[in-house]
């Protein structure tokens, strides 16, 4: 039963809820008029996935898709969802998680995510998501920084866990192993709870390690509003409506699968659909897209690249809504989908320190290569990084004379980075864009990979958006290469389509390419043939690739310009 207060809370994200989605194609008024949502006190499990799931409208809905590989597949309704994620609350309780308590989330796609979410977020405990991908290093880091009191992992991790040391409870789903406790136990719990306290809207939530492609990861930490509420930004940008059937290709364990896995379906009363797969298969992902009736799609730029080179006409029934996350999506791309779908992808852009910021948002004009225009509820600025001032070009930043909801409080025991993140009253995204007369705001590239060539200053996004455009490039990263003259020049690191060999021929014709197609100070001067460093959460790693180049020595396999004579200047 939700005091008078929490009731408050849900009529106020009800209202803030409601307005977006009936102005979902008009952008000009959403933006003037909307005003988020501040309650005092919040707990989105309790306040609003709860009420939603005693709505006859949900009765019979699903909250949760899960189809698997081999074709068997789980569907939980909304009432279940609720009621599941009240035995294990109850459970986790019993065992002494309490609320602030830390705990580590490691788990697949797979029910007991979200059902343990769900609990997390009852018992006011502080979530810290965790990939199956991270190794014994990765998780002694998260135990320690983290300050975990408890684990909730597969069975088939908990061997990782052996040289991590600490006093956590250790709780595994799957399989029974010895000295952990068994998920399972939840069944024997009640399926009413009861929350022991009320929750504060600024009490922590989530803590998030960032992927690192440039430092260690810092500790990213979210409140009980900051994303669930926040995620109304990534609600509207996507489209999403109540009876929506949402696709989105993430990894638990990383902030875009709590953006579009959990918060912006679920505050749109919209089923959250899932495929699991060993290995991507654009075929077999289409055929359930096909058959499960996908209405909204969103993957990133990895996945993007990879459906164009399969027969995208293979999906009779296209989903109306898609977007893009994580990186910019290269224009080609957006084209080649256009063609095959009849539907524009979205670009979206935000952290894991946000809910989306700026947006192609549904029903508007999208221009090429924009990222779009700020999201409801959003102030961006672009501030030159040398003199503080703010103009059309410079890093993206958020105003923080009206602090959207939808960010984060801070690096969690890290003062010093916190003060620089939000210096200047400012919010700084370390990311570099500028914006024409329509307020559309164009990505330039991240503030560390910027660099100079004969003192102009290089995007490598621009010109990887061309190298995509060539048949051969499936993938592509440009990185400065130091040269005597010009201090440095373009090189490009590519990944070749399916048919094309890495030799000299396919270099040839892939720096002609760009010498057709980009200003002479633009052109690749040098490429490799290499696979691409990235992240576990898919996000190239230029930082390895620029160290790569500054060893000095020419790289066996490096083709250049001056190689190749029929190149004219």
């Amino acid at each position: 039963m939700r005091n008078a207060e929490m009731g408050q809370g849900y009529r106020a994200f009800r209202e803030a809820r409601d307005y977006l989605l009936a102005n979902r194609e008009n952008y000009d008024t959403a933006y003037r008029d909307f005003a988020w949502p501040k309650p005092a006190e919040f707990n989105w499990a309790l306040d609003w996935f709860d009420a939603v799931a005693v709505d006859p409208a949900n009765a019979e809905r699903y909250a949760l898709w899960i189809v698997e590989e081999d074709g068997s597949e789980s569907r939980w309704t909304y009432p279940e969802m609720a009621s599941r994620s009240n035995r294990v609350a109850n459970w986790l309780r019993s065992l002494g998680v309490g609320r602030g308590d830390r705990l580590i989330l490691m788990l697949g796609n797979q029910g007991e995510l979200w059902e343990t979410i769900l609990a997390a977020i009852k018992l006011g405990a502080v979530i810290i998501p965790a990939s199956t991908l991270l190794g014994p290093a990765d998780l002694r880091d998260r135990v320690d920084r983290g300050a975990a009191k408890h684990v909730v992992i597969r069975s088939v991790d908990a061997e990782k866990f052996a040289d991590v040391p600490g006093d956590y409870t250790r709780i595994v789903v799957g399989e029974p192993v010895e000295g952990w406790l068994s998920y399972a136990d939840a069944d024997r719990e009640a399926d009413e709870f009861r929350a022991d306290a009320v929750t504060k809207a600024a009490d922590p939530l989530l803590l998030y390690f960032t992927s690192g492609t440039t430092a260690k990861p810092k500790l990213v930490q979210h409140t009980h509003v900051s994303y669930p509420v926040g995620h109304l930004s990534t609600m509207y940008w996507i489209g999403l409506e109540p009876g929506d059937v949402h696709l989105n290709i993430s990894s638990p364990g990383w902030a875009k699968h709590a953006w579009s896995n959990v918060f912006a379906p679920w505050n749109a009363e919209a089923t959250v659909f899932l495929y699991n797969y060993t290995r991507f298969d654009a075929p077999a992902l289409m055929a359930q897209m096909d058959r499960c009736g996908v209405t909204s799609f969103c993957a990133p730029p990895t996945v993007w690249r990879m459906l164009i080179q399969a027969d995208l006409g293979a999906l009779k029934t296209p989903p109306v809504k898609v977007v893009g996350a994580g990186e910019p999506l290269n224009p080609e791309v957006i084209d080649q989908v256009r063609k095959s779908w009849g539907v524009t992808i979205r670009d979206g852009f935000g952290q894991t320190e946000s809910s989306v910021q700026i947006a192609n948002t549904p029903g508007q004009t999208v221009k090429p290569g924009s990222m779009g225009r700020p999201l409801p509820g959003f102030s961006v600025v672009l501030v030159d990084p040398v003199s503080g001032e703010r103009g059309n070009e410079g890093e993206i930043c958020l105003d923080l004379q009206e602090r959207p909801v939808g960010l984060m409080t801070g690096y969690a025991d890290d003062d010093e980075r916190t003060g620089a993140a939000f210096a200047d009253g400012v919010y700084h995204t370390g990311d570099v864009g500028s914006v024409d007369e329509d307020g559309y705001i164009t990505y330039v590239g991240r503030t560390d990979d910027v660099f100079k060539a004969s003192d102009y200053r290089i995007s490598p996004f621009e010109l990887e958006s061309v190298l995509l455009e060539h048949d051969a490039v499936a993938e592509a990263a440009v990185v400065p290469a130091p040269d005597p003259i010009r201090l440095a020049v373009p090189k490009a690191y590519v990944v070749l389509a399916a048919g094309h060999e890495p030799d000299a021929g396919t270099a040839v014709s892939i720096l002609a390419f760009c010498r057709e197609h980009l200003a002479p100070y633009k052109r690749i001067r040098r490429l490799e043939f290499a696979e691409l460093p990235k992240t576990i959460s898919g996000k190239i790693r230029r930082v390895e690739l620029r160290g790569r180049e500054s060893e000095g020595e020419r790289p066996t396999g490096e083709f250049r310009e001056e190689d190749f004579p029929t190149l004219k200047s």
